[in-house]
């Protein structure tokens, strides 16, 4: 799974090409959790944008907001099955930016946070589906979830699954809303290269969604 990222990098527009809304202030992000706002690009007939959504996905006939907490990730493998997400992988597909994620090593009986991010430290994006969910009040949230896939040799001895990192090359295809192959879709979704990434060990502070600062990403020894 994957339940902390960071999105810390200040080069989002010019890495995904797109424009910073006038009303989306994007800052760097050291620990971000599930419930959190977070920038995604999607594609819509107004071509491509950035936006923030909510991390949780919030199917448009959920009943509650408190949906989202149990659909922060979405398992590749089912995704043509799943009510709550059939829709959006044909229609609804973003890119989530990131440059590292969180998953916990056991030892013994404690927990401790390993960072993983590409060799080359660049932004890099997540699979995600993203819906709009209308609250009581008729005001509209958008949400978003990240796919899963199982874990790459260098993830494996940590956690048995990771999000999905898409191929540069395969960004916009992955947006593309005239792409409704859910086979050809399902081809981009595999483990990113192990021999491409790296992980090391940080501060346990990252363990408090409260803690959001570069000290959550600052190495404090090698895995």
């Amino acid at each position: 799974m994957c339940g902390r990222f960071s999105c810390a990098g200040e080069d989002i527009e010019e890495r995904f090409e797109v424009d910073l809304p006038k009303k989306l202030c994007v800052t760097p992000r050291y620990n971000i959790a599930p419930g959190q706002d977070s920038p995604v690009v999607v594609r819509t007939g107004g071509g491509k944008l950035l936006r923030s959504h909510k991390w949780g996905l919030i199917p448009s006939w959920a009943k509650e907001e408190a949906i989202g907490y149990k659909m922060i990730n979405a398992r590749a493998e089912t995704l043509a099955e799943k009510p709550a997400y059939r829709k959006a992988f044909e229609r609804r597909r973003c890119l989530v930016p990131a440059d590292g994620f969180y998953e916990w090593l056991k030892e013994g009986r404690l927990k401790l946070p390993v960072r993983f991010v590409l060799k080359s430290r660049e932004t890099f994006a997540f699979a995600g589906l993203w819906e709009t969910w209308k609250k009581p009040s008729g005001e509209e949230l958008l949400s978003f979830t990240i796919i899963t896939t199982h874990a790459n040799d260098l993830i494996k001895p940590v956690h048995e699954r990771m999000p999905v990192i898409l191929l540069r090359e395969n960004e916009e295809a992955w947006l593309d809303p005239n792409l409704k192959d859910t086979a050809k879709l399902q081809d981009y979704l595999t483990p990113y290269p192990p021999d491409r990434m790296e992980a090391y060990k940080v501060s346990t502070m990252v363990n408090s969604a409260k803690n959001d600062r570069p000290e959550c990403i600052a190495p404090v020894a090698k895995l």
